[in-house]
């Protein structure tokens, strides 16, 4: 089969691979869609992120679709040629936090296309991935390209949970790439009363405006926006931080009110924080990281109708075009989503 392999920043290959063998419990995925993420463009580009680099050729990419192909021994609930959405955690279910139910923590976790450990976690970019049952959530009546959605979608579920208590609440939204977008539709489906969405193109703000959101600012067009926010100690009950950039935490603490919360969702690095804002103000500054049980839920939105992610797919391209689907994904001018056709 065929997959795409990263070597090293810009140096992505198409390689034969071998297709692993079917096990008990686990099912043959003809894969169809792959969404690209900001963590393969950071592989993609930079050839990692922070602290996590690339030390060996890895297969990239964890948002993923397809159709099961060959089911394994005791799996039970799928049908050849059912649709899944499948998830890229793996948590291994007997560490101390598995057994605390926070499995997103797990100390053995096997997430798909991560450079985190070493050997590094292989990709789901390719043709035919095997994988456990408990990783393939059935979405028949959802196209691959929505299906694929579901694990962002999952992330932003995830990161608007962390939130705590949304109903009737003014939300910020810092960054308007695909997480931005997917936690205001998740932040209006938990009942926010009122969501304002920021980022510095214009393209993506239409995006967030598409998704309902209130009000887009681009706030390198417009710099008396967010100063009107601030004043009075606040505006906002809840930030969340999606674009992993120190500039729009900061802007965000400015902006919450007193006791408000802020979560960091978007993965850019370390920062340095206005502790004593923080303090004065009372916030609460919480993280997110990837998700559980929230990417079950992601695909059950899907399929009811109640969150829709097709207006974020923006471009689908081959294969055989890997390299240029990268370099479009690159482009937020020009690019939402960008997913990739495995077959």
């Amino acid at each position: 089969m065929r997959a795409l392999v990263i070597h090293a920043a810009k140096d992505l290959r198409i390689e034969d691979r071998d297709i692993e063998a079917l096990g008990a419990g686990q099912v043959l995925v003809r894969i169809e869609r792959g969404g690209i993420c900001g963590s393969d463009l950071h592989y993609f580009n930079h050839g990692g992120f922070g602290a996590v680099r690339l030390r060996e050729p890895m297969i990239l990419g964890h948002e993923v679709s397809g159709r099961v192909a060959a089911l394994g021994e005791g799996v039970a609930g799928l049908t050849i040629g059912d649709l899944v959405a499948v998830s890229p955690s793996r948590p291994c279910g007997h560490c101390q936090y598995c057994q605390e139910g926070k499995q997103n923590h797990c100390l053995n976790m096997r997430f798909y296309g991560s450079a985190m450990p070493f050997p590094h976690n292989q990709g789901a970019f390719r043709q035919e991935l095997v994988a456990d049952q408990t990783q393939c959530i059935p979405a028949n009546g959802l196209t691959s390209g929505e299906a694929a959605m579901a694990e962002p979608l999952a992330v932003c579920l995830h990161g608007v949970r962390q939130a705590g208590e949304i109903l009737g609440k003014k939300v910020l939204i810092t960054g308007s790439g695909p997480i931005g977008v997917l936690c205001a539709l998740a932040a209006r489906r938990a009942g926010a009363a009122e969501i304002v969405v920021t980022d510095i193109t214009d393209q993506t703000l239409t995006h967030a405006l598409t998704a309902g959101a209130d009000r887009a600012i681009n706030t390198a067009k417009d710099t008396d926006a967010m100063p009107a926010f601030q004043t009075g100690k606040g505006y906002f009950d809840i930030h969340l931080e999606c674009s992993g950039a120190p500039a729009a935490l900061a802007s965000g603490i400015a902006a919450v009110r007193p006791q408000g919360v802020l979560v960091q969702v978007g993965m850019g690095g370390d920062m340095t924080l206005p502790v004593q804002a923080i303090t004065v103000k009372e916030l609460s500054l919480r993280g997110s990281f990837r998700f559980h049980e929230e990417f079950a839920t992601a695909v059950k939105l899907m399929q009811g109708g109640l969150i829709d992610v097709k207006p974020l797919i923006t471009h689908t391209m081959p294969m055989a075009k890997a390299l240029e689907a990268f370099q479009l994904a690159s482009n937020r001018e020009q690019a939402m989503k960008v997913q990739i056709e495995m077959a």
